[in-house]
């Protein structure tokens, strides 16, 4: 959006009606949430958005906590399993663009319900999977909607809590990773003695639960806007153009355009957003791959430590990452959220690097512990609030949805290149590469990151 272009008239925007009306449009300002009501709606928002998360977290884990199990029954392949890892991140790669495209036909709300109860279900078919290719299937889906899930709870979510303490609340909504991963550990515990089947049976009841509390969640007043200002832009109404550009500016000229084209089609303020963030998230994700998902094999192999000793240190990690995710947003509120990302990334190539010379066990889980939170905690805590802060309305959706690919698509570049380096040279080469040398790459680009200072309205954050 154009910062020329003049902000809302509060006169005007207090008369703009309220509703789902596709012709005239809510008011959308800071005064919408500060009554009594409002601050309601938005700790109910704020609970809800957060258990949706920690559920397609829990989906990941319980298929995590029963991979050896499932593989060892159905007869599936180290090599297999690998193939089928790169199949779920192919689905939800796609799963995310096509998620971005349903918010803007046909709201967020529908998108989040829609995620919830296409990641239910497929959750509960797990239990009746035969053969590798119905698992692929069946995960594929699962998967792919319960990490689309993030990108619609990104859009919505951040559209309608206070500008004040946006940074603050999503935070907290990010923080329910961590209480999927303690639910997974739960359910299974609980259940896996009636055989890794019954995990995912039981496995759907949350997911109801949930899906049955979002039936009262609004849709987001800035989608309707400009839901509303497509309406009149196709019946050529002019007039009400004009009384829907009074209430909130919008670039008209680049909302003809299709929302797609408005990401990379033209030179400005949007696509170097794009591409920025973009970048960033491609090496956060690839990095990722190193110091996450194979960290534990990496210190098993490297550092002889025992791989339930790994576990057991993540999961405290986890287990304190909640409060690292509050930290987070704290300190984006105080100093803003580029500036935790910069510090968050800075953080990685050191600890990696102290991870990698040293043999000492208290440094050792003094590093892992610092790196899982710099890594998660700090930078999941402002990340996603700030995904959502630069992309105008008119192209949020599939902004948001698109970085969500896009760290799939990271994900997927670190597992192969993962793959290459440990068939051609050491362990140790490979974490210099992926962990170290991709990890101070992500900290490079966090500089071109565009400023955003915290508290302002997204209307007067994105150009």
């Amino acid at each position: 959006m154009d910062s020329r272009i003049p902000q809302p008239d509060p006169a005007i925007a207090s008369r703009a009606p309220v509703g789902d009306s596709p012709v005239r449009s809510p008011a959308v300002g800071p005064g919408s949430l500060d009554t009594e009501p409002g601050r309601r709606y938005t700790i109910y928002l704020v609970i809800v958005a957060l258990l949706g998360w920690a559920l397609a977290a829990y989906d990941t884990n319980l298929f995590n906590l029963t991979i050896a199990d499932i593989t060892s029954e159905l007869g599936i392949s180290a090599s297999a399993l690998g193939v089928m890892g790169m199949l779920v991140y192919a689905a939800e790669f796609a799963i995310a663009l096509w998620m971005g495209r349903v918010m803007d036909a046909r709201g967020r709300r529908f998108a989040w319900m829609l995620c919830l109860i296409a990641a239910g279900v497929f959750t509960g078919l797990t239990f009746f999977v035969q053969g590798f290719w119905s698992l692929v299937l069946v995960r594929a889906l699962a998967s792919g909607f319960a990490n689309a899930e993030l990108a619609v709870s990104v859009t919505l979510v951040n559209e309608q809590v206070p500008a004040r303490r946006r940074g603050m609340l999503y935070s907290i909504v990010q923080s329910g990773y961590t209480v999927g991963v303690f639910m997974a550990s739960g359910m299974y515990l609980l259940v896996s003695g009636l055989g890794w089947r019954a995990v995912f049976l039981f496995g759907v009841l949350p997911l109801v639960l949930v899906a049955i509390a979002r039936a009262k969640v609004r849709e987001s007043p800035r989608y309707l806007h400009i839901r509303s200002l497509r309406a009149a832009l196709g019946r050529g109404d002019e007039a009400e153009v004009a009384r829907l550009q009074r209430v909130m500016p919008v670039d008209v000229p680049q909302l003809e355009k299709g929302t797609f084209r408005q990401l990379f089609s033209a030179a400005g303020g949007v696509r170097r957003t794009a591409v920025s963030l973009s970048i960033t998230w491609l090496l956060y994700g690839m990095s990722y791959v190193a110091t996450n998902i194979y960290l534990a094999y990496w210190m098993a192999e490297v550092k002889g430590w025992a791989s339930s000793a790994v576990a057991a240190l993540l999961l405290v990690g986890g287990a304190a990452g909640v409060v690292f995710y509050l930290v987070g947003g704290l300190l984006g509120e105080r100093f803003g959220r580029r500036s935790v990302l910069i510090g968050s990334a800075a953080a990685i190539a050191p600890l990696a690097l102290i991870i990698l010379v040293s043999d000492r066990s208290s440094v050792l889980l003094v590093a892992i512990f610092l790196l899982f939170q710099a890594t998660n905690g700090t930078w999941s805590g402002v990340g996603y609030t700030y995904q959502a802060e630069v992309y105008p309305t008119r192209v949020r959706a599939l902004g948001v949805s698109w970085m969500s690919g896009m760290l799939v698509g990271g994900f997927m570049l670190g597992s192969l290149l993962w793959a290459m380096l440990t068939a051609t040279t050491s362990l140790n080469s490979t974490w210099i590469i992926i962990a170290v040398v991709l990890g101070a790459a992500q900290a490079v680009s966090t500089l071109f990151l565009p400023r955003v200072a915290p508290g302002q309205e997204l209307e007067a954050i994105a150009r």
